[in-house]
C-alpha cells in the first residue's frame, strides 16, 4: 500500500514537532536557571539508640516550591542509588562547613520533601554550619546552598 502525506501535513508535523522542541529547550535552559537553595535549620535534637547518643538536625530548604516537580522524578535511565534503579532524577546531599559528606538523599519524589532533609552525628561531635547541594542529574547541574548554622533556631 502507497501512501502519502500530503506537504500541508507534514507542514504541520514539523511545526508540532519544533512547537515541543522549543518547549524542551525553553524547559531545560528555565530549570538551568534555578535560584540558589535557601537553607534553614529547623531542629536539632539528642536521643539514644542501641545505647549510642546521637544528635538529629533537621533542615528545610525554604524556597522549595522554586524546583519544577519533574526534578524529582523516577530516573531509571540514570545511575540507580544502591539498589533503588528508580531513584530519582535529582539528589540531595548535605555537608558540613569544611566539605565532609555528612548524609544525602537519592529517591524523594517532590520538591515538597526538601522540608525533610535530616542527618544524625554522634552527640558531642563538632558541627558549626552545614549546607546542601541539589544535584540534578539530568542536567548535570548543581546548586548549591547558603551556609546554616546548627544552633538552635
Amino acid at each position: 500500500m502507497n501512501q502519502r502525506i500530503s506537504f500541508g501535513k507534514f507542514a504541520l508535523f514539523m511545526l508540532g514537532f519544533a512547537g515541543l522542541l522549543l518547549i524542551s529547550d525553553v524547559t531545560i535552559r528555565a530549570q538551568s536557571r534555578l535560584p540558589r537553595p535557601e537553607l534553614i535549620f529547623v531542629e536539632k535534637k539528642d536521643y539514644v539508640l542501641n545505647e549510642a547518643e546521637w544528635t538529629l538536625y533537621r533542615l528545610d530548604v525554604a524556597n522549595k516550591q522554586d524546583y519544577p516537580p519533574e526534578m524529582f522524578d523516577p530516573a531509571p535511565d540514570l545511575p540507580a542509588c544502591g539498589r533503588n534503579k528508580n531513584s530519582s532524577r535529582t539528589w540531595i546531599d548535605i555537608f558540613a562547613q569544611n566539605g565532609r559528606r555528612l548524609y544525602g538523599f537519592c529517591a524523594l519524589k517532590s520538591p515538597d520533601e526538601l522540608n525533610q532533609l535530616a542527618f544524625q552525628v554522634p552527640k558531642g561531635t563538632s558541627l558549626d554550619y552545614v549546607y546542601v547541594v541539589i544535584h540534578d542529574r539530568k542536567l548535570n547541574k548543581k546548586w548549591k546552598s547558603n551556609l546554616v548554622s546548627t544552633s538552635e533556631p
